[in-house]
C-alpha cells in the first residue's frame, strides 16, 4: 500500500502546476532517454551560417533562445559556431535552411539575422516535437511579407472585442517603466513568424500621434525590435484638425498633406523602422475622405505618399457600409471599392475581412478578393472570438481561415485562391500583408481561454505558410503545449478540430448569420429588430416568416451572388446544389424544403441546434477523460469553460428554436430537447458590463 501511495505521489509530482503563461514555448525536458541521447550528441554544437557580419540584438536573441531552450530540453550547454557564407544570400529574405549531417551536425543558414532567429525557433520546435534529425534538410520562407497582429486597444487600456483582460500596453508608465511582458510578447510572435503589430484600435485616437505618445511607442518598438516585430499605428483621419490645429482634413488640401508629411517625419525620427498606418475611414462613424467628397483612394494615397520614402505602407480597411445605402450590406464593399481598382498607390494595401459581412461563424469569402486585380489586397482575420463565444467557448479557427484562404476567386482562372491573391504571387505584387485581430491581453495565460492560444499560434503559422493544414498546425500546438502523451494529444486535437463547427451548429447553422444579441454580441438575439440601422439587426439577415427563412441573394433577391465568379454563381445560385452550410445565406427557403438528410428544413434546423449541444457535452466528456494526464490548474480552467459553454449552447438552441417556431408553426421533432424556459425569458436577458464591450 505504501509503495502504491508513493507511486501515485510521484506521478502527481510530475504534473507541475502550469498557468499557461509559457504558451507553446515550454521547453519541457525530453523524457525519451534514447531520443535525448541522440539530440545531445547532435546538438552539442550548432552552426549559424549567414552573411550577416556583426553580432546584433537579433543575433543575441537567437543565441539566447537556443542556449536556454536546449539547456531546458536536453540539459546541455550548446556551443554556437558562426560562419560568414555569402551563398546563404540565395535564401529568401527572413527564410532559413535547417539541415543536419553527421560530419557537421546541425546548421541554421539564413541571409538575414531574422532568418537565423526564425530558424532557431524552428530547430527548437523540431526537438520539442521529438522529430528525427537524420535526413533533416528543410528550407522555409514566409509566403507573406508582412504578418501582423491588429490590436483593437484603446489608450485607456480597454480592448474592444478583447476577452483576455486589459491591453498589454501600459501607456501611463511608458517610456520609463517597461514590463518584461513586452519582450515575452515579441518573443512569442517571433516564434511563429509574426513580424509586425498594430498597437492601437482601428477606432483611432489622434492622441497616439502626439509627441508624448510617440515617445512611448518608441519604447515599445525598442522592446520588440530584437525579435523583428515592427510597430504600426492606426491613423485617425481627422488628426490634422484634432491635434494639428487645421480647419480641415481634406486629403487634397496641400496644408493637410504637408501636415501629414511633417508628422510622418517626426514618427520616423523616433521609430526608424516604423511600419506604417492602418486606417478605418468612413465606417461606423469614423472620419474619412468622403467627409470632403473625396474617395478612399484620395485619402489612402495622401497618407501613402507621406510614408513612401521610408518604406512605409498604408493598410486601408475595406470594412465599409454607408448609412445612405439601403442595398444588401454584404454587397457594399465591392460596390464602393471595385470602381477604385488601380487607383491606389503601390504602397497602399486594401485590407479585407475574410467574409463580406463581419467575422461571422461562417460566411462565404469576400467577393472583393476577386474584384480588384490591380490593387494590393490583404486578408483581415479575427483571432479574437467576437462572434464565436468570446473567451468562454472553444472555437479553433484554423478551419475557418483555411476555408477562406483556399477558396478560389477565379479572378485569373482556376487556382486564383484568396491565399494567392494576398501573398502577391497571383499578380507578382509586393508588399504582401495578412492581419489578425489579436486575442491577447493581461490575463496570465494571455488569451483568457487557455485553448484559445491555439488560434494565436495557428494564425502565425498560416501567415508564414498558408499551405499548412489545420490538422498539422493543431498537432504541433498540442504537442508543444501539453506534451507527447498520445492519448492527451489525440483527445485535444479532436476537441479543437471539431470545435468551430460545433459553435456554428448551436448558434448559426445552415448559413444563418448575425443573429446574436445586440452590442456585446454574446449569446442569441434572433428577435433583435429595432436599432439605429436595419443592417445592425438580426431580422435583417434571417428574414424568417411563415413561408420560410433565409436571405435571397440570387438575381431574384439582392443579387449579391452576381459579385462572385460564374462558377460560384452556378453552385450557390441553386438551392439544390448550394452547400447546406451556406443555404440560408443565399436563399430564402420554405420550412418544408427537403434537405440531404431527408428531413424538412425545419426539422434539420432543430437537429443542427441539438447536435451542437450534444457535441459540447461530448467535448466535456473528452476533456474530463484527461484528468490526471494534465496538471490540475490547466485542467480545471478548461473544464470550467466547458461547463459554461454547455449552458450557453442550450441557451442558443432554446432561444433560437422558440423564436423561429413562431414562424414555422411546427413542433420540435423527436430527439430535440424541450426548451428550459419560455421565449420571453430569453428575450428579457440583458447582459451588462461585458468584456470587450463599452
Amino acid at each position: 500500500m505504501k509503495k502504491l501511495l508513493l507511486l501515485l505521489t510521484l506521478g502527481l509530482l510530475n504534473l507541475h502546476a502550469d498557468d499557461g503563461y509559457r504558451l507553446w514555448l515550454r521547453y519541457e525536458p525530453v523524457t525519451d532517454s534514447a531520443l535525448r541521447d541522440i539530440y545531445r550528441a547532435a546538438l552539442s554544437t550548432v552552426h549559424f551560417q549567414s552573411p550577416v557580419a556583426a553580432v546584433n540584438p537579433t543575433i543575441d536573441a537567437a543565441t539566447h533562445e537556443l542556449l536556454w531552450g536546449l539547456r531546458e530540453l536536453l540539459g546541455i550547454d550548446m556551443q554556437l559556431q558562426g560562419t560568414d557564407n555569402a551563398a546563404t544570400a540565395l535564401i529568401h529574405a527572413d527564410g532559413y535552411r535547417l539541415r543536419f549531417d553527421r560530419e557537421h551536425g546541425v546548421t541554421i543558414s539564413a541571409s538575414t539575422d531574422l532568418g537565423l532567429l526564425y530558424g532557431s525557433f524552428a530547430l527548437l520546435r523540431h526537438v520539442q516535437l521529438g522529430l528525427p534529425l537524420e535526413g533533416l534538410d528543410v528550407v522555409s520562407a514566409p509566403k507573406v511579407e508582412r504578418r501582423l497582429l491588429n490590436h483593437w486597444d484603446d489608450l485607456n487600456r480597454h480592448v474592444e472585442r478583447g476577452y483576455a483582460g486589459f491591453s498589454l500596453w501600459e501607456w501611463f508608465y511608458l517610456p520609463e517603466i517597461r514590463t518584461p511582458r513586452y519582450r515575452d510578447y515579441a518573443r512569442a510572435c517571433a516564434s511563429i513568424g509574426l513580424n509586425g503589430t498594430v498597437l492601437t484600435n482601428v477606432n483611432a485616437d489622434a492622441q497616439i500621434l502626439t509627441p508624448d505618445y510617440l515617445t512611448k511607442v518608441a519604447a515599445l518598438a525598442a522592446e520588440f525590435r530584437p525579435y523583428g516585430v515592427r510597430v504600426y499605428l492606426t491613423a485617425r483621419f481627422s488628426a490634422p484638425i484634432e491635434i494639428g490645429g487645421l480647419k480641415t482634413a481634406d486629403p487634397l488640401d496641400p496644408a493637410v498633406a504637408a501636415w501629414w508629411q511633417t508628422k510622418v517625419a517626426e514618427i520616423y525620427r523616433a521609430i526608424p523602422d516604423f511600419g506604417g498606418f492602418l486606417v478605418k475611414a468612413n465606417s461606423e462613424g469614423q472620419p474619412g475622405p468622403q467627409d470632403y467628397k473625396r474617395t478612399h483612394a484620395d485619402g489612402a494615397n495622401m497618407l501613402a505618399d507621406a510614408v513612401a520614402q521610408y518604406n512605409g505602407i498604408v493598410m486601408w480597411r475595406a470594412f465599409v457600409y454607408s448609412p445612405d445605402n439601403d442595398d444588401d450590406r454584404v454587397k457594399q464593399a465591392v460596390s464602393e471599392f471595385g470602381p477604385l481598382d488601380g487607383k491606389f498607390r503601390q504602397n497602399v494595401i486594401v485590407q479585407i475581412k475574410n467574409g463580406p459581412l463581419d467575422f461571422m461563424p461562417r460566411e462565404p469569402f469576400s467577393p472583393l478578393f476577386g474584384a480588384m486585380p490591380r490593387t494590393r489586397l490583404a486578408a483581415e482575420l479575427q483571432i479574437t472570438q467576437e462572434y464565436l463565444g468570446q473567451s468562454s467557448q472553444l472555437a479553433y479557427l484554423a478551419p475557418l481561415w483555411k476555408e477562406v484562404l483556399d477558396a478560389d476567386t477565379f479572378a485569373h482562372g482556376p487556382g486564383s485562391t484568396v491565399a494567392h491573391v494576398i501573398d502577391g504571387t497571383l499578380r507578382h505584387q509586393s508588399p504582401s500583408v495578412i492581419a489578425g485581430v489579436a486575442n491577447v491581453g493581461t490575463d496570465r495565460n494571455w488569451t483568457g481561454h487557455l485553448l484559445a492560444q491555439a488560434n494565436w499560434y495557428a494564425f502565425g503559422r498560416l501567415a508564414w505558410d498558408h499551405t499548412l493544414t489545420s490538422e498539422q498546425i493543431v498537432d504541433e500546438w498540442t504537442h508543444l503545449t501539453f506534451g507527447s502523451d498520445a492519448t492527451t494529444v489525440a483527445t485535444i486535437n479532436k476537441l479543437l478540430l471539431g470545435s468551430r463547427e460545433t459553435v456554428v451548429n448551436y448558434s448559426m447553422p445552415l448559413g444563418l448569420t448575425h443573429i446574436m444579441a445586440e452590442g456585446h454580441h454574446y449569446g442569441p438575439g434572433p428577435w433583435v429588430d429595432k436599432l439605429a440601422r436595419a443592417d445592425w439587426t438580426a431580422v435583417y439577415y434571417h428574414k424568417a416568416d411563415e413561408s420560410g427563412i433565409g436571405f435571397n441573394r440570387t438575381a431574384a433577391g439582392s443579387n449579391a451572388l452576381a459579385q462572385y465568379a460564374p462558377e460560384w454563381q452556378q453552385l450557390w445560385g441553386n438551392p439544390e446544389t448550394c452547400p447546406e452550410n451556406l443555404l440560408l445565406w443565399f436563399h430564402h427557403v420554405p420550412w418544408d424544403h427537403k434537405m440531404k438528410s431527408g428531413r424538412t428544413l425545419w426539422d434539420e434546423l432543430c437537429h443542427r441546434y441539438q447536435q451542437g449541444v450534444d457535441e459540447v457535452r461530448s467535448m466535456q466528456r473528452d476533456w474530463a477523460s484527461l484528468q490526471g494526464r494534465i496538471d490540475d490548474e490547466r485542467f480545471t480552467a478548461v473544464a470550467q469553460r466547458f461547463a459554461r459553454q454547455e449552458l450557453d449552447a442550450r441557451d442558443w438552441r432554446d432561444a433560437c428554436l422558440l423564436y423561429f417556431a413562431q414562424f414555422a408553426k411546427r413542433p420540435f421533432p423527436a430527439g430535440v430537447e424541450p426548451a428550459a424556459h419560455p421565449l420571453d425569458t430569453y428575450q428579457s436577458i440583458k447582459l451588462r458590463n461585458m468584456p470587450g464591450h463599452r
